[in-house]
């Protein structure tokens, strides 16, 4: 890591991980340690940043590397830490220009990204700890105040140097270990059912998925084999470089986001609960892509979201019925009609099935999952 930090000729490093990673960079690992030694560590170690990336501890962070003067952001643990990462630098492509508030803002951040041309970013050094592949694209999110999802997108958040060490993962909880791995399963199904999705597109993502399925099963048996655990991340790359080749976000992304901003769910889990759902509201429109999903998930003649259900509700610390996270009926009764009023096109767009009314979309959210 220390080379790549001094190809990158940076000098100012702003460290950012979330609690389960400490750790790993402290004490035993030196980290934080080494970095201050060669006199690279630009500020304190920040762990502001939350689950689903929430607005408070994401702009603490953007003006914190903004004050040290950072040149490299170091990015080790979950998505929402490798998406503030990408956020981070976006903020600090602002430095210095007349039109941009010193004090972050979302508005401020989402308006730096329409900057014309856009300012060379900082780069980025992400190193995960699980299996959400935030690191493996240019979009990041964030969960604002309001509880909504948002974020900014550009071919230039792509982190510069990716690190993968399944060491990292020692001692998840299985909220985030299987949490995190089904989420990649939910982008092998986006890519393969979505209406931009090409031969290609979908030769990836079920190749992905098929790595991803056996080694989510053995996952169970073994949590913390290296080698399990690495094919996993394989799987998971695969999946989400094929969703994010023209087809980012798809309908179950795009949802299950919103659903886990609204309701404070970890995404994993919103995954377990929809996907499956989701999948089942399309398949008369998507089957024979449907068809190709159960046989790269190693069953041919059961129907995908049946295998997809099966494998969530099989997964340690992963919910997959709204009553196990306390989400009441009048919860999505609100919710849904959120979702028809200020989303219906976007949805259309990405389903292989339009939906019409705001029945269709409570309708596919609350199926009982014994009747898929």
């Amino acid at each position: 890591m220390f080379e790549e930090i001094a190809k990158l000729g940076s000098k100012k490093v702003f460290l950012l991980a979330n609690r389960s990673s400490v750790k790993f960079i402290e004490g035993d690992g030196k980290l934080i340690e080494t970095l201050e030694s060669k006199g690279l560590l630009a500020a304190p170690l920040c762990t502001s940043i939350g689950m689903g990336g929430g607005e408070e501890g994401l702009l603490k962070a953007c003006d914190a590397a903004y004050e040290c003067g950072a040149d490299c952001i170091l990015t080790v643990g979950g998505g929402a830490v490798q998406d503030a990462g990408k956020l981070i630098r976006l903020w600090l492509s602002t430095k210095g220009n007349g039109g941009f508030d010193k004090e972050s803002s979302v508005a401020g951040i989402q308006a730096a990204q329409k900057q014309d041309p856009l300012p060379a970013l900082h780069p980025q050094i992400a190193v995960p700890n699980s299996f959400a592949m935030a690191e493996a694209t240019k979009v990041a999110g964030l969960t604002t105040k309001a509880k909504t999802k948002s974020g900014a997108a550009h071919e230039d958040m792509i982190p510069d140097i990716l690190i993968y060490d399944p060491a990292l993962s020692a001692g998840l909880p299985d909220w985030v270990r299987f949490g995190t791995a089904l989420r990649g399963i939910e982008h092998a199904v986006g890519a393969v059912t979505h209406p931009k999705a090409d031969e290609d597109i979908r030769t990836r993502a079920l190749t992905g998925l098929a790595i991803l399925k056996e080694n989510i099963e053995k996952l169970k048996e073994t949590p913390e084999c290296p080698i399990v655990q690495s094919n996993v991340y394989v799987g998971g790359f695969m999946a989400i470089r094929a969703l994010n080749t023209g087809c980012y976000p798809a309908l179950g992304h795009l949802v299950e986001n919103q659903y886990s901003a609204r309701f404070g769910v970890h995404q994993g889990s919103c995954s377990g609960i929809l996907c499956a759902r989701i999948m089942d509201s399309h398949y008369e429109k998507s089957e024979e892509l449907q068809k190709r999903i159960s046989a790269a998930m190693g069953d041919a003649s059961t129907p995908a979201p049946r295998l997809v259900r099966d494998l969530a509700g099989s997964l340690p610390g992963v919910s997959h019925e709204h009553a196990q996270v306390k989400v009441t009926d009048d919860m999505l009764v609100e919710f849904t009609q959120w979702m028809f009023e200020n989303n219906l096109p976007r949805y259309n767009g990405l389903s292989p099935k339009e939906f019409s009314s705001v029945d269709d979309i409570r309708g596919m959210m609350t199926k009982p999952l014994n009747e898929l």
